[in-house]
């Protein structure tokens, strides 16, 4: 099975990701996000743009995906932002037409909580993601629509919550999660750490 863990920029896949990971054994993370750093550290700066306009980026992604889906026996979790509907179409439809299992949420919140999430997460005096907030009206009217169901509102829920009701949906059973408050806190901000762009 493939969790495609859809969502505005900041709006909680990658914490959802690795909470799901972490409590679902023999699952993996693969994030596409790498694929098209990759494709962008090719390319001179004069040429690089949004790298999911790149069809290598999707072509990667699907064949990445499919690989690892008929190679590994454990649940792949994809935490990405893909709002195109041609594109989703391409990755997702393309997956799913070819027999795999994949289940799709897109990760809403208000526009304010995202924003909030956004400016929270990094480090101190590093410069906003205004790619991220550039994009945020679009996403969430993109994500809306039945297309990109099965919506989860996250304002009031946890990331551990989130993890709940996603493998709620898809039949997925969790290990208990046993974090307090703090721990779950330094896990969450690790997390953060470690997927801070600096390029």
């Amino acid at each position: 099975m493939l969790l495609w863990l859809n969502g505005p920029f900041g709006g909680g896949k990658t914490q959802t990701a690795y909470e799901i990971r972490r409590r679902l054994p023999g699952s993996v993370v693969c994030d596409p996000e790498h694929v098209g750093f990759g494709l962008h550290r090719m390319l001179p700066g004069t040429l690089r743009g949004d790298f999911q306009d790149l069809p290598a980026w999707r072509r990667s992604v699907y064949e990445m995906l499919d690989l690892t889906l008929h190679r590994h026996e454990g649940t792949v979790i994809v935490p990405m932002t893909l709002v195109d509907s041609g594109y989703f179409e391409e990755i997702v439809g393309r997956l799913r037409e070819n027999g795999h299992d994949v289940r799709h949420f897109a990760l809403l919140a208000e526009r304010e909580t995202v924003l909030r999430r956004l400016r929270e997460r990094g480090l101190p005096g590093l410069k906003r993601d205004t790619f991220a907030e550039g994009r945020l009206d679009d996403c969430l009217e993109s994500l809306a629509r039945p297309l990109f169901a099965e919506h989860i509102r996250t304002d009031r829920l946890t990331v551990p919550r989130v993890a709940d009701t996603i493998a709620g949906s898809a039949g997925l059973r969790l290990t208990p999660n046993r974090d307090g408050r703090l721990r779950h806190r330094l896990r969450r901000v690790g997390i953060g750490l470690r997927h801070i762009r600096f390029d």
